[in-house]
């Protein structure tokens, strides 16, 4: 997948938007260190509501959105800070660099990237990568703990 060797792999069904939220929220409060989580599926499929979950159980207090318009958004106060990307407007890599990506990544917080594939040569070495699905139930999670091949 991307050129990423994939290490584990887990699945869960989610039934709704709530679900796939709660599910982000199971996920965040086991994280516990710096890292990259790329979210990864079509439009609508719940990225967004996954993000919600998973800033809260980091600890995040306050309200998630979709940075689709403002590209990042930073969430302090948690275990960790988190800094919640939005690809899906960005065309090109230079762009996403002219940005602060790398600044965000020598971080020691969170990259929350959704629209994540557009660029995985820009990804860390270690990632998890969050695939959403629609299925005829809801949704399908997907997660896999990758490494840079």
């Amino acid at each position: 997948m991307y050129g990423l060797e994939e290490m584990t792999v887990n699945e869960f069904d989610a039934a709704n938007a709530s679900a796939t939220e709660e599910y982000g929220f199971l996920l965040g409060k086991s994280w516990n260190s710096p890292g990259m989580v790329a979210l990864l599926g079509p439009m609508g499929v719940g990225k967004t509501h996954f993000s919600k979950g998973f800033a809260r159980g980091v600890g995040y207090p306050g309200e998630v959105t979709s940075p689709t318009f403002s590209i990042v958004q930073e969430y302090h106060g948690g275990r960790l800070p988190i800094f919640h990307f939005d690809l899906y407007r960005i065309h090109d890599a230079q762009e996403l660099l002219a940005l602060g990506w790398d600044d965000y990544a020598d971080q020691s917080g969170i990259l929350l990237v959704e629209w994540a594939d557009r660029f995985p040569e820009l990804w860390p070495k270690k990632c998890f990568v969050i695939q959403l699905m629609m299925t005829d139930g809801g949704r399908k999670i997907t997660v896999r703990e990758c490494t840079n091949a």
